[in-house]
Formats: C-alpha cells, structure tokens, sequence
C-alpha cells in the first residue's frame, strides 16, 4: 500500500512540474511578441507573422542589396555592432535616436540632436539601450520626456491589409480612439499609408502593442522624426573664399557638365526661391506640411551648394531643384516626420527626380527602407548626409541604408569633420566646414556639416547624368568611389570612406577623351585612386 502512495505522489509531482512548465512556455510566448521580438525588435512592424496577413513590410524578400564599391556598406569587422533599428515598442516607451544622433535612453532620456546619452556619449551602445528599457519598461521606468521622444508622441502610421474594407477601417479607428489626419497611396511600394492621431491620452507604445495583433493591419509603426544635419555652432557671417570650387576642380568640370536640366530633389526645409544667386533654379516645389512657413536656412543653403550661379556658384548650376518642403521651420534643429518624407520621396519619383538628396538623419524606419528601396530600383541616385552626432554615434539614416550614397565632410586642409559620424557605410567625403553658403532674404553665410558636404556629391550626380543620362544608381556610386582622392594611405575602414570626391576626375572617367584625362589615367595607375576596399 506504501509503494502505491508513494508512486501517485511521483506522478501528481509529475503531473504538477509538466503543467508549470507549460505555463512558463506561454508566459514567456505572450512576453516576447510583447516587447517587438516579432516586429520592432528585427527592425520591422510590429506583425506577428503567419496570420495569414502576407510578409512583414520591410526590405522586399529576395532583393539583392545594390553593389557597394568603396566606402562599402558596413559589414562585420571586430568590435562592429549592428546598426539601431528604431525602438523595440512593446509594454513602454523606450529609447531610439532622435534626429542628431542622441539617444533617449528609457527612462532618463536625454535626448536632444547633437546632445549625449545618459551614459556620456552620442549614441553610444543605443542598441544595448533599446533593449535594456524594452525589458524594464514594464517595471516603473522614469516616462520619457515628450520632447525627447525619437517619433512623434501621438501619432502612428498604418498599412492596411488589402482585403480590409473602409467599414472595418473605421470600425478600427473608432476602437482605437484614432483620428486620421492624411491618407496616400504611395505607388512606390504599392501600399497606401495611414497616418493617425491617438487620443484618450493612450501611449504610441500601447497603440502599437494593442493594433499589430489585428487581422486587418498589415504593418504599424511610429512616426519618426528626423533633423536637418548642420553645425549649428560653426555656423556664422562672413565672406569666405569658395574653396570647394578648388577641392573639387570645378572650374575644368564645368567645360564639360553643367547639370543642365538635370533635375534634384532637395527634401528639406523651405528653399527661398527667390533668392538672386537661383533665379529659375527651382522647376517645382511641393508642400509636405501644412504650409505658411517661412524659407529656412538649411533648406536655401543646400539648393545652392547644388544649383546657385550668382555671387556664389553651386555644383552643378544648371541643374533644376524639385523643392520638397518636409522639415518645419524650427529655430536651431528643424524637424520632419516619415510621413512627411514619404510623401516627399514619392514626390520626387513622380517628378521624374534623377537625385535625391537627404541632408537630414535619423533612426532606422521600417517603411522609409521600402520607399528607399523602391526609388533605387526606379534608377533614383539616393545622397545622404553621414550625420553629425559625433565620431561615436552608430550609423544614422537614411545614410546608412544599402541603397544609399553615404558622404561626411571636410575642410580646407582635407581634414575631416570632427563631428561626422563614422563607419564603413562611408562611402566618400566632400567639403563641408566653412562653405560660403545662401541664406535668406538674398544674404549669405557660412554653413558647416554634413548637409552641405552631401548636396555637393548631390551637384556632381547631376554632372554626371547630363555627361551620360543613361547611368544607374550603381554607376554613379561606382565612380564616385573609382575616381575619390584618399588623403593618406587607403585602408579598409577608412572614416574618410573611399576618399574626398572630384567633380573633374568624375566627368573624365566618363570620357577619357576630354582635355586632361591623361593625367588622370596617370595619377590612377600610380595608386592615388582606390576604392576604399582592401
């Protein structure tokens, strides 16, 4: 009778560890797709898969990236850490890159462009961040001050299942306490774009959460906010010699190109257009925002590195500029929100952009990744600023996106930019410390960053397209890097990427028939040109 009894209490003891374990297996289920393990956490919407709801919307599957030659796109070097991918949304705010680089890191949050992380330095380790305030963000963590938010605090956008019918949209919308404030199809990517207020004082987070596990929804995401990449500080009055007219051999390029027609798309802040010095240079504009915002600094100064032919004479001054106004008119760092620079991108392809240029940064967005992806494949070339959140801060976007032309900047003695963000997504640099620049109200300044550095490698995409408009997003990639000067001995993981671009040494790789181009098959053979690679 004892071995009985004892042998029931083996299998009830039995019985109660199997039942235990098994509630730990769906606990543990429920909390993992709760912190993004099966969304933001892999950089992609907030969708369980296998819900019969197709894939996920992130990069189209079975795409191969484009070649990256030089500069390269980052790879897997000792101490390399994977790039941030956006904040891991789950049971709380967490932390992400806001605009300039700075992460808000959970609970302290300190996050302003340009300012440091709670541990000291720009972004440093802001993937380890994300991740350590997903898992406390059920457990008190301090609230993220709205403002150091790297999305918009109210608002989501959202991509509907195809089969989903304006009844259920707005049957959804009412359940969620949603407003929708604009609504696009974006041809791109196929997909129309929601993008919605949240009310009854509910998180991004919670909506987020709550939203991704409905049948209807395709993909759910944040609307981020990226800034306008300039150095502020460096910035100020003042006549300059335009040395990057020099640096980059303008004088003997213009006899060649001029941009003419070429058309550029510069998405940023509103451009004066009536500035003298780009008379006729802008062919359209488009408003992304609501409108009545006066012309920016940061706007007018790219249009004319790219296409001024006044007292100050851009790249490529033939070139028409397609003005996208995304970024607000915020005094110090402008700001714009995926939306915004969706529709933009969009924009610009239906107006038959040849470039785009970005001059503006930001953490990685899911959706911008598809549009990006889309424009390269339509023969769109894509330039973006490298940011200027320091020489710590991880790679920003969209300038690390694959599809993208990578520049950071430097000066007159071809040295770089001491707060460039570095990394082997580099592709080249351009001068960018001290350009003599437009202004608005007819003035001029001096403008120092990134920006400026990209819309100069913007001005010689538009070069080379009038040489030769039959060239590919690649080509234009692959003599830029071909024909860039190293300032020193060529290494792999060089900051600089492939080297300091060249209007001139560009144009004559096209042709190497034209005045010159000798000289320049001479310096290539001797090793001064190199792609970056090892």
């Amino acid at each position: 009778m004892r071995k009985i009894q004892t042998s029931r209490r083996h299998l009830l003891a039995l019985l109660l560890g199997g039942l235990l374990i098994a509630a730990c297996c769906i606990s543990g289920s429920v909390s993992a797709q709760a912190f993004g393990l099966f969304g933001f956490g892999r950089g992609g919407f907030a969708k369980p898969v296998g819900r019969g709801m197709g894939p996920p919307m992130g990069p189209p599957i079975g795409r191969a990236p484009p070649p990256r030659v030089g500069g390269g796109y980052p790879g897997k070097p000792p101490g390399w850490r994977r790039p941030p991918l956006g904040p891991i949304i789950g049971g709380g705010v967490v932390g992400g890159i806001v605009g300039g680089g700075a992460v808000a890191s959970g609970g302290s949050g300190n996050g302003k462009s340009g300012g440091k992380s709670s541990g000291g330095n720009n972004n440093n380790g802001s993937s380890r961040n994300n991740n350590n305030s997903g898992n406390n963000s059920g457990r008190g963590a301090t609230p993220v001050a709205q403002g150091d938010l790297p999305y918009v605090p109210n608002e989501v956008v959202i991509a509907f299942a195809s089969t989903a019918t304006p009844q259920a949209i707005g049957q959804f919308a009412r359940r969620y306490d949603l407003t929708e404030m604009e609504t696009q199809n974006f041809a791109l990517i196929g997909t129309s774009l929601y993008r919605w207020r949240i009310g009854g004082n509910r998180t991004v987070a919670s909506v987020i959460a709550a939203a991704g596990g409905e049948n209807i929804v395709a993909g759910v995401q944040p609307n981020y906010l990226f800034t306008l990449q300039e150095d502020a500080i460096a910035r100020r009055q003042g006549d300059a010699s335009q040395y990057v007219l020099r640096e980059l051999q303008i004088d003997k390029a213009h006899e060649l190109a001029t941009g003419k027609d070429v058309l550029v798309a510069v998405i940023d802040s509103e451009i004066d257009g009536k500035h003298p010095d780009l008379g006729g240079t802008v062919a359209k504009a488009f408003e992304a925002l609501g409108g009545g915002e006066a012309p920016h600094l940061h706007g007018t100064e790219m249009a004319g590195a790219i296409g001024a032919h006044g007292k100050i004479l851009g790249i490529a001054p033939a070139a028409r500029i397609l003005a996208a106004h995304a970024f607000d008119d915020t005094a110090g760092i402008a700001k714009g929100t995926s939306f915004a620079i969706y529709k933009s991108l969009q924009w610009s392809a239906d107006n038959g952009a040849r470039v785009v240029n970005m001059s503006f940064a930001g953490p990685a967005d899911p959706m911008l990744r598809r549009l990006l992806a889309a424009a390269y494949d339509k023969g769109l070339v894509l330039i973006a600023a490298a940011g200027n959140a320091g020489p710590q801060s991880e790679p920003l976007y969209p300038a690390a996106d694959p599809n993208v032309i990578a520049v950071t900047a430097s000066d007159s003695e071809e040295r770089l930019f001491k707060m460039a963000v570095r990394g082997r997504h580099i592709a080249v640099a351009a001068p960018g410390v001290g350009i003599i620049a437009l202004a608005p109200g007819g003035s001029y300044d001096l403008a120092t960053g990134t920006s400026v550095a990209a819309a100069h490698v913007s001005g010689i995409a538009a070069l080379l397209f009038e040489r030769k408009p039959s060239l590919k997003p690649a080509d234009i990639r692959a003599i830029l890097i071909a024909t860039a000067k190293p300032p020193g001995a060529p290494t792999a993981d060089s900051d600089f990427g492939a080297g300091l671009v060249n209007a001139y040494r560009a144009l004559t790789a096209l042709d190497r028939t034209a005045p010159g181009a000798e000289g320049v098959a001479k310096d290539e053979s001797k090793g001064e040109n190199t792609n970056g690679n090892p």
